[in-house]
């Protein structure tokens, strides 16, 4: 189960680990979290959007790593105004055209670290003008309600959502634990939560909370009627607050399927609902603070 990629640039020498962190910071990449040791040190830098791509044939530019942007010119800008931060001549080419509808620039903010910048020239692509939210959690404030039934299951999920939001930004200070007995008192306790400030933003308050539990099938009804009543009591919740409420309650026939969805073999379900409560914090910060006209983005 992949959850996620990292590139490791090795510095040459204290100098050159100072001037890359030093570069990416001023071109705006959010900080992620690094690390000091006595013989080591580093510097993580996040992106909303990872690949990895295999290539036959020539390659567009000697940098082994591009770095997708959506105004390149202004990137290059920074860049220009970092090396004459640090009284170097840039050397940093224009912008150039490729065949492959896109523009680019390549830099070398220290020797031997080549970075190549792009972007479409057609950012849309034929795409429909669409609303979307990021994927920092900077400056956002989460409350986790988990079940303490199947723990050995739900303790999984809960640090799996736990890593989604820190490492996308979130602090640790900015994220609460609330912890019911079994699902059933999932939904209550989240309601609690998203009602506790009437008013958005005040001392507090969450922007959304992530939803934790574990269902397994027995061989009653019991299953069915409990499932039922919690989806229902969570998105309920949701519509009459107007809190984004993500759902990581597992519902599954046996413990193994719920071990492969917290972790094992299906990715982890907790991470995936931090992911989305990150993004529909975004999302919402979006919609209420953006008008269309009629027919826009049609």
């Amino acid at each position: 189960m992949i959850k996620g990629i990292t590139f490791v640039r090795p510095a040459a020498s204290a100098a050159d680990y100072e001037r890359l962190t030093g570069f990416f910071s001023a071109l705006g990449f959010t900080p992620g979290k690094g690390w000091q040791e006595e013989a080591s040190r580093g510097a993580a830098f996040l992106a909303p959007l990872g690949n990895l791509e295999v290539i036959e044939g020539e390659l567009p530019s000697e940098a082994g790593i591009f770095v997708e942007v959506t105004q390149l010119d202004a990137v290059r800008e920074a860049a220009l105004a970092w090396f004459r931060s640090i009284g170097q001549e840039p050397g940093i080419p224009a912008i150039a055209d490729t065949d492959w509808k896109s523009r680019i620039f390549t830099v070398e903010p220290a020797q031997g670290h080549k970075f190549t910048f792009w972007e479409w020239i057609d950012p849309l692509k034929g795409k429909p003008i669409a609303v979307e939210g990021d994927l920092s959690a900077e400056g956002m404030r989460f409350a986790i309600v988990a079940a303490r039934w199947n723990a050995v299951i739900t303790d999984r999920l809960v640090d799996g959502a736990l890593d989604a939001l820190l490492r996308s930004g979130a602090a640790r200070r900015h994220i609460e634990i609330v912890r019911v007995p079994g699902a059933w008192e999932v939904p209550a306790a989240a309601r609690i939560i998203a009602e506790r400030v009437p008013a958005f933003g005040g001392p507090g308050s969450v922007d959304a909370i992530i939803t934790i539990g574990c269902l397994i099938r027995g061989e009653t009804a019991h299953y069915e009627a409990i499932y039922n009543e919690v989806a229902r009591g969570i998105g309920q919740s949701q519509q009459e607050t107007g809190i984004p409420h993500t759902f990581g309650v597992l519902t599954c026939e046996n413990l193994e399927q719920a071990l492969h969805r917290a972790g094992v073999k299906a990715g982890n379900k907790g991470f995936e609902a931090g992911v989305a409560a990150i993004e529909m914090v975004s999302l919402r910060r979006k919609l209420l603070e953006t008008s269309f006209e009629p027919g826009e983005g049609a």
